[in-house]
């Protein structure tokens, strides 16, 4: 029997009988239906793109099983775990340094993934695996890299009280080659948020 397990902005996840599961790119009503037939098209293909390439990397990410662009669906293989923020606060230094890892795995790949949060994160017996790659994309640029960092930032302050950016990022830097210069951008990028907050907070 099948069952869902996941509804997100863009799609459906469905557990099959096989353990395997099915991501489903749903119609979004309020696109034009041209443009969101071309838009669930090439995400689909682009998504179907990064798992090829994590499929030849250590990366510990579901395993592509198969794609199709013309009913938006793509197979992947089921990660039995738990979601890393239900957990997080059990070992955040432990966990920091796991992240930081992968980040630098998925970078040295230039596969951004585009939405790092503990959520999309799951923890098992045999370590954490990243998940869902729906807005993942291919860059070389620090720029790009920096982002990818800042918004794991954003959600590791907003839900866990302990800071663990200095083990990430030490952990980051150490399976990364190229680290410093996401990093030097990083510090441009985290400036350019906190700028944001603070005129938001004055007001026009």
């Amino acid at each position: 029997m099948t069952q869902i397990i996941g509804v997100g902005a863009e799609a459906v996840l469905t557990k099959k009988d096989d353990n395997t599961v099915q991501k489903t790119r749903v119609v979004k009503n309020y696109r034009h239906p041209e443009l969101d037939l071309k838009l669930r098209k090439s995400r689909t293909r682009r998504e179907a793109k990064v798992f090829e390439r994590l499929s030849k990397t250590e990366i510990p990410a579901p395993k592509l099983l198969a794609s199709n662009d013309s009913n938006m669906t793509i197979n992947m293989s089921f990660i039995n775990g738990q979601p890393l923020q239900s957990v997080f606060s059990q070992n955040p230094q432990g966990f920091a340094r796991q992240i930081g890892r992968i980040i630098a795995q998925l970078h040295s790949q230039d596969i951004i993934h585009g939405d790092l949060t503990t959520s999309n994160m799951i923890s098992t017996d045999n370590g954490l695996y990243v998940i869902d790659f729906g807005l993942s994309f291919f860059s070389q640029k620090p720029e790009d890299k920096a982002t990818d960092i800042h918004v794991l930032f954003q959600g590791l302050r907003a839900l866990h009280k302990e800071d663990c950016a200095t083990v990430l990022l030490e952990a980051y830097k150490q399976n990364y080659a190229y680290a410093q210069p996401v990093l030097e951008r990083l510090e441009k990028v985290e400036q350019r948020g906190r700028n944001k907050k603070v005129n938001n907070l004055m007001g026009p």
